[in-house]
C-alpha cells in the first residue's frame, strides 16, 4: 500500500485499521451496534398493500396533491422504500428512482441529474430540504447531502426529472429534489444509529478500510403548542481511489514515432502537472517533439481521508391548529474530495444554515441565509503543479530537458533512450511522494492564496434568500369552486468576499461582491368535467440583475377517466442564470485563466482571443510540416497560419429549454400493479460553457503566428460563454411494481435518454454525458418471515461517452447488485440491518476523471425509545 498524505490528518486512520480489515471478515457478520428508526408516532408499515391513493406529494406544484393527478413527472421515496433500501444511506439510495442519474466524484460527493447534460457539480439540477434550497453559495450546487437530513429524520423524498423553472425559478431546468424531514410532534423519541462498513476491498491501491456512521434525532412535543428536534451525524472513513493512468493526449507525437509508453506529451487522467499548460513544444535534433513534464498523481498530493459531522436544531410553534412557526439551524463540516473542472481535496470545509418559516392553511413564508467558508482546502491539480515548479522552473526544467536530451543523441541513444534519459536528468532532486520534506511543502502551498504559486481554495460566501407564496383561492371563490389561484414572490442574493484569487470585485476593489434576482408567479388550476380534467397553469418573471427579465410559462393537463388511470401532457420553458463562479470566476488554474463570462469580468478578451482549437491545430500542422517536410520553423509558420481562427464567442446569456412530456401513471387488480411511465422532448439553447481561447503576447500582425506557436509566448484563458449549438434530446422512463402477495413486492424500471441532433453543432456544449439506458429490478419483502425482510437490487447500464475539460473518454459499462436484510427485535425498539452495494466487487468508473467504485459492505443497527 502507499501512504497517502493530507497535510492536516494523514492516511494514519487508514493504515491503523488495516489489521483490523484483514481480520474482519471473520467477525463481521457478529458485529453489533446500535441503531434504530421507528420512533413513537411513527407509523410501521410492513404491509406492501398501502393505497396509493394516499400518496401525497408537495414539490410538483408547491401543493398538495394526489401523487397520481401530479401534472409532471415527479418520483418518490417513502419512509418504507429507504428503510428497505440496500445502500448505506437514503441520499445513496436515489440512483435506483426511475429516470435519475447520480454520479460519484468521491464516496461523500455524489451529483443527482436528470434527462442529460450531466457533469460533477450540477447547477441544472436543484436540491431542497423542506423546500429550502441547500446548496453551497459560491458552488452554486449542494455538496451531496453534507447540509442536508440524516437517515433518522429524513421522511420521504420527491424528485422532479425535468424542468421545474416555472414554479421553483432557480435555475431548476433540469430536475429537483426535495427531502421532506420529520415532524417532531408526530415523530417523537431518541433514535441512535450506528453503521460500520468496509470499502476498497481488494483494491489496487490499498488494504480494505473501514467507515463508520454515527447519527442521533431527538424530538419531543413539549405540549400542543411547542416541539423540537436535534439531529446529528458522524461519518469517518477512507474515499475511493482515483488513480486512472490513461493517456488524454496520445498522438502528441505521432508524426514522429513515439507513442504509447514512449510519448513523452502524454497527459494521464488522474496524473497533474502533465496537462497542456504543462507542455511544450521543442525542436530537438531537428525535430519537433510535444513533451511534459512529469506530473504527480492524485493520491501523491491529496489525502483519502473523509469525514463529515453535522447536525440540526429546530423549534416549533403551532399558536393554533393552522398556524405554524418555526427556525432551523443546520452546520457541517467536512474533509472530502470535490470536483468541478479541476479535482480539489476540502479540509475544514464549513457550511451553516439558519431558516425561519412561517405556514397557514393560505400563507407559506420562508427565510433563510446560508453560510460557506471552504477552510483549509485547495486545489489539487495547482498543488501539483506548483511542487513541480518550486522544484524547478519551467523554463529551467525544459531547458535541462533539452540540453540532455542533445548530449544524448550526440553520443549515439536513440531518440527513445535519449527521451527517457533527458526526463531523469531534468527530474533529478524532484520532491518525491510521502516523505517529510513533501509533507513540509504541501502544508506551506495550502496556504497560499495564489494559484500561480500556491493551491489554497480561500472563499467565503452567503446566501440570502426570502420567499412568500399566498394561496388566495378562499378570496377569489366559494369553497365548492373546482378552482384554484396562488401567486408567489421570492428574493435571492449572494454576497462573496473577494479573495483576490479565486473571486475579485471588478467595480469595487476590496468591497463584497453582491448578485441578485427577484421573481415571481402565478399559478391556478381547475377541474373540468366532474373532476376528470385537471388544468394547471404557472407564469413565472425572474429577473437577474445583469439580464432582462425571463418569462418561464407551464401548462399541464391530466385527464384521469377513473381515479386510478391519470394521463398527463405538459409543455414549459426554463432559464438558467449564470452562477456565480460561471459570471464571477477570476483564477489562474494550470497556467490557464479562467474568466467569468460577464462583461465587467472579460471586457476585451473575447474580442482579442483566438481559439485553443484553432491553435492545437496550428501547432500540429507546424509540427507535421518540419518532422515529415522537412521545412524551416519559420516557413511552416507562414504556410499553416491561415488555421488560427479569431474567437467568435462572446458574453453570457441565460440558458434556455423548452420542455414538452407526457405520461401515464396508473394503478391496476386491486392497486397491487402500479405503473409509471413519461415520454420527454427537450430544446436546449445558449448552453453555458467554456471555451480555451488565447491571446498573444504581441498583437503585431506579422507576428501572431509566432507568438501561437509556442504556449509560453502566449496568455491562456478559459472563458464562460454560450455554445452556439442548438441540442435537442429526448427519453423516456417506465417503472412498475407488483405486489405479489401481502409480503413480496417485484418491481423495476427503465430509463432511455438520447441526444436526439444538433444543430450549429460547435462542439462547445457541454457534454451529455448520459447513458443511452439504465434498468433496475428488485425484489422486497418487509417481512417475509416474522420480522426479517429483505431487498434485491440489480442495476445496468451500458458504456457511453463522458466529455468534460478535465478528461474526455468512453466509460465503460457496468452492473451492480445490491441487497439487505433488516430484522426487527423487541417491538421495534432495535433494527439490525446489514447490506451490500456491489455486492460482486467489480470496480467501476461512473465518469472518466472519477474514482474506481468497488464493492461496499455493512452492518447498522437502530436503537428508538
Amino acid at each position: 500500500m502507499k501512504r497517502l498524505l493530507h497535510p492536516l490528518h494523514s492516511l494514519s486512520f487508514t493504515r491503523k485499521y488495516q489489521f483490523a480489515a484483514r481480520k474482519s471478515y471473520a467477525v463481521f457478520f457478529v458485529f453489533v451496534s446500535f441503531h434504530s428508526f421507528a420512533q413513537q408516532g411513527s407509523q410501521n408499515n410492513d404491509s406492501l398493500s398501502a393505497r396509493v391513493l394516499q400518496e401525497i406529494v408537495v414539490t410538483a406544484s408547491r401543493s398538495q396533491e394526489s401523487l397520481l393527478r401530479a401534472p409532471v413527472s415527479i418520483e418518490t421515496m417513502s419512509l418504507q422504500a429507504i428503510r428497505q433500501s440496500a445502500h448505506f444511506s437514503f441520499f445513496d439510495a436515489i440512483q435506483n428512482l426511475k429516470g435519475i442519474q447520480v454520479l460519484t466524484p468521491s464516496m461523500g460527493f455524489k451529483v443527482i441529474n436528470a434527462r442529460g447534460f450531466a457533469n460533477t457539480t450540477n447547477v441544472r439540477f436543484v436540491q431542497m430540504v423542506d423546500g429550502l434550497d441547500n446548496q453551497a453559495p459560491h458552488i452554486g450546487a449542494p455538496v451531496a447531502n453534507t447540509l442536508g437530513p440524516n437517515d433518522l429524520d429524513i421522511l420521504s423524498v420527491e424528485v422532479v426529472p425535468g424542468s421545474a423553472s416555472a414554479v421553483y425559478g432557480m435555475n431548476a431546468i433540469n430536475g429537483l429534489a426535495n427531502f421532506v424531514t420529520k415532524d417532531p410532534f408526530q415523530y417523537q423519541g431518541l433514535s441512535i444509529n450506528q453503521k460500520t462498513g468496509f470499502n476498497n476491498v481488494k483494491s489496487p491501491e490499498t488494504n480494505a478500510t473501514i467507515i463508520s456512521e454515527t447519527n442521533l434525532r431527538f424530538a419531543k412535543a413539549i405540549n400542543d403548542r411547542w416541539a423540537f428536534k436535534i439531529n446529528g451525524t458522524f461519518m469517518k472513513g477512507t474515499d475511493w481511489f482515483a488513480n486512472n493512468r490513461t493517456d488524454l493526449n496520445p498522438a502528441a507525437n505521432v508524426s514522429t514515432g513515439l507513442t504509447g509508453d514512449l510519448n513523452p506529451g502524454s497527459d494521464h487522467v488522474n496524473v497533474y502537472a502533465d496537462e497542456s499548460a504543462n507542455r511544450r513544444t521543442l525542436t530537438l535534433g531537428g525535430k519537433q517533439y510535444v513533451v511534459s513534464r512529469t506530473g504527480y498523481a492524485e493520491m501523491d498530493v491529496a489525502s483519502y481521508g473523509i469525514q463529515n459531522l453535522k447536525g440540526d436544531v429546530s423549534l416549533f410553534f403551532r399558536p393554533n391548529e393552522k398556524l405554524e412557526v418555526s427556525y432551523t439551524y443546520r452546520a457541517a463540516h467536512q474533509n472530502n474530495i470535490y470536483q468541478r473542472t479541476n479535482r480539489f481535496r476540502f479540509g475544514n470545509y464549513r457550511t451553516q444554515q439558519h431558516a425561519l418559516q412561517f405556514k397557514s392553511a393560505s400563507i407559506q413564508f420562508r427565510a433563510y441565509l446560508t453560510q460557506e467558508n471552504t477552510g483549509d482546502s485547495y486545489n489539487i491539480r495547482s498543488m501539483a503543479e506548483n511542487i513541480d515548479r518550486t522544484f524547478k522552473s519551467d523554463n529551467a526544467w525544459f531547458s535541462d530537458f533539452t540540453n540532455r536530451f542533445n548530449s544524448g543523441t550526440s553520443g549515439g541513444m536513440s531518440v527513445a533512450d535519449a527521451m527517457h534519459a533527458a526526463r531523469a536528468f531534468a527530474d533529478n532532486g524532484r520532491y518525491v511522494p510521502h516523505t517529510a520534506q513533501m509533507h513540509h511543502l504541501i502544508d506551506s502551498l495550502r496556504d497560499i492564496n495564489n494559484w500561480d504559486y500556491g493551491a489554497a481554495l480561500r472563499v467565503k460566501a452567503n446566501l440570502a434568500h426570502s420567499e412568500f407564496q399566498h394561496d388566495i383561492t378562499h378570496l377569489l371563490f366559494d369553497k365548492n369552486s373546482r378552482v384554484t389561484f396562488m401567486y408567489g414572490l421570492d428574493f435571492r442574493e449572494y454576497i462573496i468576499v473577494p479573495d483576490g484569487n479565486y473571486f475579485i470585485n471588478p467595480e469595487e476593489t476590496g468591497d463584497n461582491l453582491n448578485y441578485w434576482k427577484v421573481g415571481g408567479f402565478v399559478q391556478s388550476s381547475v377541474s373540468l368535467l366532474n373532476d376528470k380534467v385537471k388544468v394547471n397553469g404557472v407564469v413565472r418573471i425572474d429577473k437577474n440583475q445583469y439580464f432582462d427579465p425571463k418569462i418561464n410559462p407551464r401548462l399541464a393537463i391530466v385527464y384521469s377517466p377513473t381515479p386510478l388511470h391519470n394521463i398527463r401532457v405538459s409543455a414549459q420553458n426554463g432559464y438558467r442564470f449564470p452562477s456565480i463562479f460561471e459570471a464571477f470566476s477570476n483564477i489562474n488554474s494550470g497556467g490557464r485563466k479562467r474568466v467569468g463570462g460577464l462583461p465587467i469580468m472579460s471586457n476585451g478578451i473575447f474580442e482579442n482571443s483566438y481559439t485553443q482549437a484553432s491553435i492545437t491545430a496550428f501547432q500540429r500542422a507546424v509540427q507535421t510540416d518540419v518532422n515529415t517536410s522537412g521545412m524551416t520553423l519559420n516557413d511552416a509558420i507562414q504556410k499553416e497560419e491561415g488555421l488560427l481562427k479569431q474567437n467568435p464567442y462572446t458574453y453570457l446569456q441565460p440558458e434556455h429549454v423548452t420542455s414538452f412530456e407526457a405520461g401515464y401513471r396508473a394503478a391496476l387488480f386491486n392497486e397491487r400493479l402500479k405503473l409509471d411511465m413519461d415520454f420527454y422532448y427537450n430544446t436546449y439553447r445558449n448552453l453555458m460553457a467554456q471555451i480555451d481561447a488565447n491571446i498573444p503576447k504581441r498583437q503585431h500582425p506579422d507576428s501572431i503566428g509566432y507568438y501561437l506557436q509556442s504556449n509560453s509566448r502566449q496568455n491562456l484563458y478559459r472563458l464562460w460563454t454560450n455554445s452556439k449549438t442548438i441540442s435537442y434530446n429526448y427519453g423516456a422512463s417506465f417503472g412498475a411494481s407488483y405486489d405479489v402477495s401481502k409480503k413480496l413486492r417485484i418491481g423495476g424500471n427503465f430509463t432511455y435518454a438520447k441526444l436526439s441532433r444538433k444543430d450549429q453543432s460547435d462542439g462547445l456544449e457541454d457534454g451529455f454525458n448520459t447513458p443511452e439506458w439504465t434498468y433496475n429490478l428488485s425484489v422486497a419483502s418487509p417481512n417475509f418471515y416474522k420480522t426479517i425482510g429483505f431487498n434485491i437490487n440489480f442495476r445496468q447500464q451500458p458504456p457511453y461517452l463522458w466529455q468534460s475539460a478535465l478528461a474526455t473518454g468512453n466509460v465503460d459499462g457496468y452492473a451492480t447488485l445490491d441487497l439487505q436484510l433488516t430484522a426487527d427485535l423487541l417491538e421495534n425498539t432495535l433494527l439490525l440491518k446489514l447490506g451490500s452495494t456491489n455486492l460482486t466487487n467489480k470496480y467501476y468508473y461512473s465518469f472518466i476523471g472519477g474514482p474506481a467504485i468497488g464493492g461496499f459492505y455493512y452492518i447498522a443497527a437502530t436503537f428508538s425509545m
